[in-house]
């Protein structure tokens, strides 16, 4: 299996945990819990900020010393509306109790304590259409670069139908040249309808010293550490993937692979 391939460990209770130190770079973290109704969990951020994500179900978030209530409504992802998250700056802790089965995210990156605790959607999170004919996918902004939320986190949900292909035309972030390119390390959690479908990630670079292409699952998680990126659905199974970047500057700025420069 491929390095860059996480698959969960468990299936419930923290199921999911990729470090910058066991993925071998600076900047992202990611982990995923699985939660039963009553079950908890709960981190200090120590030097990171957080988003964390209600992928599916519902649960009472306490953060930064605040309550902040029982959040999300989505029961399965595919439902496609816009998920419930909640910001949590360095320094701080959090802690997440299930009142239904669901699946939290946590995403993570250095903070400077530069933006406070809050809410960010559902209300402002707007479903809205990348690509055209067999490259049409829909896509959820939580805290991308219009949005002043954090220090270094960019996250968003991303829904490609069957069939179709996403992150494509094959692009990469790897190199710290602003405003031409930006260097931004990458996480894809994948989810897939049915469930027992299977989707593809292609990591690659130019010269092709890196290149791999893998068989997705459902909550697997590919890390992306250089390189293009591109994802397929296959003809009956739909694809959702939440994205966690960050680096040392919080823009979005990437190159197409030069075979397919004439896509963008």
């Amino acid at each position: 299996m491929s390095e860059l391939l996480h698959r969960p460990f468990g299936t419930h209770g923290e199921v999911l945990r990729i470090t910058p130190e066991s993925a071998g770079w600076r900047y992202v973290g990611f982990s995923l819990h699985r939660l039963r109704p009553g079950e908890t969990a709960a981190a200090k951020t120590g030097d990171r900020e957080v988003i964390l994500v209600i992928v599916e179900g519902r649960a009472k978030l306490s953060g930064a010393g605040q309550d902040w209530g029982e959040l999300g409504d989505r029961m399965s992802v595919f439902e496609k509306t816009a998920p419930h998250c909640l910001y949590i700056p360095n320094g701080s802790d959090w802690s997440a109790e299930a009142t239904t089965e669901c699946t939290i995210a946590v995403c993570s990156a250095p903070g400077q304590g530069g933006h406070a605790a809050r809410r960010i959607g559902p209300d402002g999170i707007t479903l809205t259409q990348r690509g055209a004919g067999t490259n049409t996918r829909f896509i959820n902004n939580i805290a991308m670069e219009g949005e002043d939320y954090c220090d270094s986190l960019l996250v968003t949900e991303v829904f490609t139908p069957a069939g179709h292909w996403s992150s494509y035309p094959s692009h990469r972030h790897d190199e710290d040249d602003f405003p031409r390119i930006t260097y931004l390390e990458e996480t894809y959690y994948h989810r897939l309808n049915p469930a027992n479908g299977f989707g593809i990630q292609r990591v690659y670079t130019d010269d092709r010293l890196l290149d791999e292409t893998m068989a997705v699952h459902d909550h697997d998680v590919v890390c992306v550490p250089r390189g293009h990126h591109p994802c397929g659905a296959p003809h009956g199974v739909e694809m959702y993937y939440l994205n966690v970047m960050a680096g040392p500057r919080r823009n979005w700025r990437f190159v197409a692979a030069p075979e397919l420069e004439h896509l963008m």
